[in-house]
């Protein structure tokens, strides 16, 4: 059992073993299902992932605020175009994250990864993966698991919900779990996965959220994109040797202890940052007409 990065690390060094397997024994012990039957169930997590990261790519689907509506879908055309900046994995992953976020936004089925708000990042970083280094079914399920971990550890020490701790606490917390689970796909040691968890989080340190009209859309979609990068750059750095100056509990306490600083009006409330520019209140005016906006000011 581990509460913490440390201890998880703990378990890796006395079994010898992944952090997908230590997370996998965890999950035996836990739940009483044989491995069998979690990966079973990692395999229709995973389905659901790779459904809504592909749904909105070929067909906009309708959201509630109308405002990421083939947002996908535009990235899918950029990209074919062949004249990006970040090249093929860096725009595909955005692309991803955003089906997901379009997806979430219309009602559709998604894997809150590790909320609905934050879904399209996890999915966009493993499947770049698997496509970038082959990866066979097996292994994006232990990358899943090693997604899980960190956000286990996440959830039981600090939050991941934005309205507790803003929006680093959602979309920084998938894009930890998603570095982890990279470096994980890259063959990367436990350790490597906690720097590279760390460096993801430090890197959206302080991030409020402040939806537009209260809607999981803008700046959410952006910030999927932008949060799947960020798994990607922290995977990296952290795979070239380069190693956190923080080490992973410390950061996600210092992660939660911003959170809880943060004024409630940048707290999922969508009564500060871009939510409460005027552009931002003529848009949640316009989908939920005059009257309701001022009731919520």
């Amino acid at each position: 059992m581990f509460t913490t990065g440390n201890e998880l690390l703990a378990v890796c060094w006395e079994h010898n073993c992944s952090i997908a397997q230590a997370v996998l024994m965890r999950e035996e012990q836990l739940s009483g299902r044989s491995e069998k039957q979690i990966r079973q169930e990692l395999r229709e997590v995973l389905a659901v992932m790779r459904a809504s990261s592909r749904k909105a790519v070929g067909q906009p689907v309708q959201t509630v605020g109308s405002m990421i509506q083939g947002d996908s879908q535009r990235m899918s055309r950029y990209l074919k175009r062949g004249r990006t900046l970040c090249g093929d994995s860096v725009n595909t992953a955005m692309m991803r994250a955003l089906s997901s976020c379009e997806v979430n936004a219309s009602m559709g089925r998604i894997c809150a990864a590790p909320t609905a708000g934050s879904c399209g990042i996890v999915p966009a970083v493993l499947f770049t993966c698997a496509e970038k280094f082959f990866l066979n079914d097996r292994q994006l399920q232990d990358a899943l698991l090693t997604a899980s971990g960190i956000g286990i550890i996440i959830a039981q020490n600090a939050t991941v919900s934005g309205a507790e701790g803003g929006c680093q606490a959602e979309c920084g917390a998938a894009a930890a779990m998603a570095a982890a689970a990279a470096v994980q796909a890259m063959g990367g040691a436990p350790e490597i996965s906690l720097h590279a968890a760390a460096i993801s989080l430090k890197n959206v340190m302080g991030l409020v959220c402040d939806p537009i009209a209260g809607l999981v859309e803008s700046p959410c979609a952006k910030r999927n994109a932008s949060g799947a990068v960020n798994a990607m750059v922290s995977a990296d750095l952290a795979m070239a040797g380069i190693r956190s100056a923080i080490p992973f509990d410390e950061v996600v306490d210092a992660m939660y202890r911003v959170g809880r600083m943060l004024p409630t009006q940048l707290r999922e409330t969508a009564l500060g940052g871009v939510a409460a520019t005027p552009t931002g209140k003529k848009i949640a005016r316009s989908i939920f007409g005059e009257q309701r906006v001022a009731e919520n000011v």
